[in-house]
């Protein structure tokens, strides 16, 4: 079973075509099962961006995050820096010990805390639809850290 949560930004247009793309290395990935992304569940019956929304997002997303076999999550931000949201989504699944595969399109120095915390490192939507997710290979990261 590959059940897998996928984190990372969706707010600028640059961000949500890259989520997509990894959306759809995912789903022609034989090897994976099933995928929740949360950019496609903000949905909520509160008004978006009010207290009540966030606090039925946060709840709905830390339910799939901890269903999750694995966690898929791009770190490719703004001013190469990682989302605040994603960084935290990747220390509650390292706390649950998830494995997670880090996605990385750029080349900038990467934290030492999510490099150290990486099951596999990928940096491009070729190798995350050839990703074995049954098997999870290793690969550890190759950079300059932070």
């Amino acid at each position: 079973m590959s059940y897998i949560y996928l984190a990372g930004p969706f707010f600028s247009d640059e961000q949500i075509k890259r989520i997509a793309q990894v959306e759809t290395a995912l789903t022609a990935n034989p090897t994976v099962d099933s995928f929740y992304s949360p950019r496609h569940h903000q949905h909520s019956n509160y008004e978006m961006f009010s207290s009540g929304w966030a606090q039925e997002v946060y709840e709905r997303d830390m339910k799939e995050l901890a269903s999750a076999d694995l966690v898929v999550a791009i770190l490719d931000f703004e001013h190469q820096t990682i989302d605040p949201g994603t960084a935290y989504e990747l220390g509650v699944a390292t706390m649950m010990d998830k494995p997670i595969i880090i996605f990385q399109e750029e080349t900038v120095p990467t934290n030492l805390m999510i490099t150290q915390s990486l099951h596999s490192y990928v940096k491009t939507f070729e190798a995350i639809q050839a990703y074995d997710f049954k098997m999870l290979p290793k690969s550890a990261y190759k950079g300059e850290y932070l």
